[in-house]
């Protein structure tokens, strides 16, 4: 019951993160929202809930995990109904940061609860669950917000947050146990501020690089605003006794090569879901409720992955496991590449499951296994470095997979003898060129867009495969072949500085023990 109540939490989070795709051609009728505005409805809540994970992991740390849960909850339900009621883009825009700060507080701490609250044995199941909910909150977003729209107004996609996160918060209060470290450290107000700069900088900059261009002086600017503010908070961060981003957790080489893993296997995510809804709305002609439908297949294979997950990792420790499941997402991809303008959706049903399987495996056993390492006095601090990971994965993703189609599109696309003021926004999208069709009565224009479209979300696939299968291969050859969940203190050699001696103490609380490390000699071991 504790699994689920956490569960939920993560569910409503998930689920936000498409939801807004469905309703924004709506919403930006009806508050004459311009570009630029829909643009930051959207971004907004990225830049927010990026700028804002790691402080999160340490305030639950220091005040309380459940307690910092129910407020990430309280300020995201009440941000949802201002977003309802909002009368223009500004209001909008701003209930939606609100949002995105809320998301930061929820994320880390329904994965901090993890090694908090459940003994070892129930650890991996727990969060195999978390990242299955979340996960489905995804595909959820699109069919509940295309029914919602089928029947309400553009405001019912946020009205609808209100009573799950009740509902959560609720649970949450109620069935949830308390933990925190008290004694842990004051929150660094520099470092939280370098954080919040540059994480917020890079993930702004990764979007308008491809928006406004990667010529735009602005967007440079702000990624060397993001390098400069980050390579200072790692410097800072390596003097500071209590860090609020803790670099010593990776000198464990589990840990280390399981957020990696989740690294790499963001980028490939954002691969998949960057160019596939595009793909069934524009070229197979689904609305919203419909892609969202038609991703379900991924699903089905994650939900099985989260069911084989915690016996694959009994037999074969967390390392085959994870480089199954990239091996398998690559395959799954290189197979997507192969799609052609005669296969319709028939295809993409083949190895949608494979994909979902896939990224479950190394997702919540990757995610599992470093949670497994962490004691409870730095699994706020631990699970913010994991997520503050997958965020930035997910920005370069975003970043790569950008570009990527959009050169593939416009080198396919047959523009010749289109007047220029037709001509230039076909070459901005296919679903611009669609309308440019239809207006010009030029069925030969949608044809031609639609095969360079898919030209260009296959070099994405078959970019992303190959990414995939090269960290198989990575993992498979650095990687420990030990499990954390194996007996505690197995394992010759030294145990980093972050994580506690076996049964040793820890400053601010006890902490159960935790599996010596083999060391650097591990991560090459077959």
């Amino acid at each position: 019951m504790t699994a689920s109540t956490v569960a939920l939490s993560a569910l409503v989070i998930g689920f936000d993160t498409t939801v807004l795709n469905v309703a924004l051609p709506d919403l930006a009728r009806q508050l004459a929202a311009s570009t630029g505005q829909q643009q930051w409805i959207v971004d907004a809540y990225t830049v927010l809930f990026a700028a804002a994970l790691l402080p999160a992991g340490l305030l639950g740390d220091r005040f309380g995990r459940r307690r910092t849960l129910v407020l990430g909850l309280g300020l995201f339900g009440a941000a949802s109904l201002l977003g309802t009621l909002a009368s223009g883009p500004g209001q909008l825009i701003a209930a939606r940061a609100a949002m995105g700060l809320a998301a930061a507080l929820v994320m880390p701490m329904s994965m901090a609860v993890v090694p908090a609250v459940f003994p070892p044995a129930e650890q991996r199941r727990a969060t195999a669950l978390l990242t299955t909910m979340t996960a489905i909150g995804v595909p959820l977003g699109p069919i509940v917000g295309g029914l919602l729209l089928r029947h309400y107004w553009w405001g019912s996609i946020f009205l609808i947050n209100v009573p799950l996160v009740l509902l959560a918060a609720a649970a949450c209060l109620l069935l949830l146990p308390e933990s925190a470290d008290p004694a842990s450290p004051r929150i660094d107000l520099p470092a939280a501020a370098l954080a919040a700069t540059g994480l917020s900088a890079l993930t702004w900059g990764v979007i308008e690089g491809g928006d406004l261009g990667w010529g735009d002086a602005r967007v440079p600017a702000a990624l060397a605003g993001a390098v400069l503010a980050l390579t200072w908070l790692v410097r800072r961060s390596r003097r500071a006794e209590h860090p609020m981003l803790d670099l010593r957790l990776l000198a464990e080489p589990v840990f280390r090569w399981c957020a990696i893993a989740v690294t790499l296997v963001s980028v490939a995510l954002l691969g998949g879901f960057f160019v596939l809804p595009a793909y069934f709305q524009s070229v197979l002609g689904t609305d919203a409720l419909g892609s969202g439908l038609r991703l379900m297949p991924m699903m089905g294979g994650l939900l099985v992955a989260s069911r084989l997950g915690e016996p694959l990792v009994r037999r074969f420790a967390p390392r085959g496991v994870i480089t199954a499941g990239l091996a398998l997402t690559g395959l799954a991809l290189l197979l997507g590449s192969r799609t052609s303008a005669g296969d319709g959706y028939g295809w993409t049903a083949l190895w949608l499951p494979l994909f979902g399987a896939g990224l479950g495996l190394v997702l919540i056993t990757a995610t599992a296994s470093a949670l497994l390492l962490l004691p409870p006095a730095k699994a706020g601090v631990g699970s913010g470095l994991l997520q503050t990971l997958r965020q930035v994965g997910g920005a370069l993703g975003v970043a790569a997979f950008g570009a990527l189609p959009a050169a593939g599109y416009r080198s396919r696309l047959d523009t010749a003898g289109l007047p220029g003021p037709a001509a230039q926004p076909a070459r901005g999208s296919v679903t611009a060129a669609d309308t440019v069709a239809e207006r010009l009565g030029d069925p030969a224009l949608a044809a031609s867009a639609h095969g360079a479209y898919l030209h260009g979300m296959t070099l994405v696939l078959l970019v992303a495969g190959i990414l995939a299968l090269l960290s198989a291969v990575l993992v498979a050859a650095r990687m420990p072949g030990t499990d954390p969940a194996a007996a505690p203190g197995a394992g010759p050699g030294p145990v980093p500085a972050a994580l506690p001696e076996p049964g040793g103490p820890v400053p601010g609380g006890p902490v159960r023990p935790v599996a010596a490390a083999a060391g650097d000699r591990g991560e090459s071991s077959a």
